[in-house]
């Protein structure tokens, strides 16, 4: 393990590490390996990998908590870690290596300076990609403007999962149910893809979160293929943006809307997360 995290002034913040992952196991190691000290938990959501990856997970580190995700998609898994974590601070980490846990640092130190939400970015603030294609870099930067331009927003990188966070938040985020009854669309909810970071980012903004970025350098996936798939996984986040601008106007036209149902979703919510997928 690398150096521990430096401590903040009074009463010391419970840092969490959420790891979703499916098939990683030759990747772990890595990601591992290269945890800082002082963490109070590691998750790792597993997508029912057919590897090893949670033999190896035990065995680099056998006091990660393993949970199964309960649908399919990094949302989900994102969306299951986060209900059983137990830190003041969540610290998003992908399992492909492809962002750097020394890194892990710089986002909660963001967030002892007094942020609620530390956005990753691989464009400003000395961030950069070794891994995007200039596909994916326009696609990204569009959907981007999109967003500031109908949130008022002034992110540099939607679609980039490094992220970290006051636990506060999550309230008011109201993501997606780990747990739904009856049959979906795909088997699957909005917000249970891809677009978990899009939705976190435009609700982390609606709720008034102290939000700064912070600059982050994305590598290449060390080892097998990556689950993105950009075309149908660009329209899903676009799906989502437009989503949430319905949602945004009808819940400031009619507060109603927003009261809670039997299930902690929302009322709109019931309506905007089973939209067809």
């Amino acid at each position: 393990m690398r150096e521990s995290l430096a401590a903040g002034e009074g009463p010391a913040e419970r840092v969490s590490i959420v790891i979703p992952a499916r098939n990683e196991a030759h990747n772990l190691p890595h990601v591992l390996n290269a945890l800082p000290g002082g963490l109070h938990e590691v998750i790792l959501v597993d997508g029912h990998s057919t590897d090893d990856t949670i033999d190896v997970a035990l065995r680099i580190r056998p006091d990660v908590k393993i949970i199964q995700q309960t649908r399919r998609g990094k949302g989900n898994a994102l969306t299951c870690g986060f209900a059983v974590l137990t830190g003041d601070i969540v610290v998003v980490l992908d399992a492909d290596g492809s962002a750097d846990p020394e890194e892990i640092s710089a986002f909660v130190s963001a967030l002892l300076a007094g942020a609620d939400y530390a956005k990753g970015t691989r464009f400003a603030q000395g961030g950069h990609s070794h891994d995007i294609t200039r596909f994916r870099r326009v696609g990204n930067a569009a959907l981007n403007h999109l967003v500031n331009l109908l949130f008022s927003t002034h992110y540099t990188d939607l679609c980039y999962g490094y992220n970290a966070f006051r636990v506060h938040l999550l309230p008011l985020l109201d993501l997606p149910p780990v747990h739904v009854a009856d049959d979906l669309p795909n088997g699957m909810l909005r917000g249970d893809g891809f677009e978990i970071e899009t939705l976190i980012n435009v609700r982390a903004a609606r709720a008034g979160a102290r939000i700064t970025e912070v600059g982050s350098t994305e590598q290449p996936r060390l080892h097998g293929a990556s689950n993105l798939r950009p075309v149908p996984d660009g329209i899903r986040v676009l799906r989502t943006i437009l989503a949430e601008h319905r949602r945004r106007h009808v819940v400031d036209s009619d507060p109603v809307v927003n009261e809670p149902t039997m299930d902690g979703a929302t009322i709109m919510d019931e309506a905007l997360l089973r939209e067809s997928t």
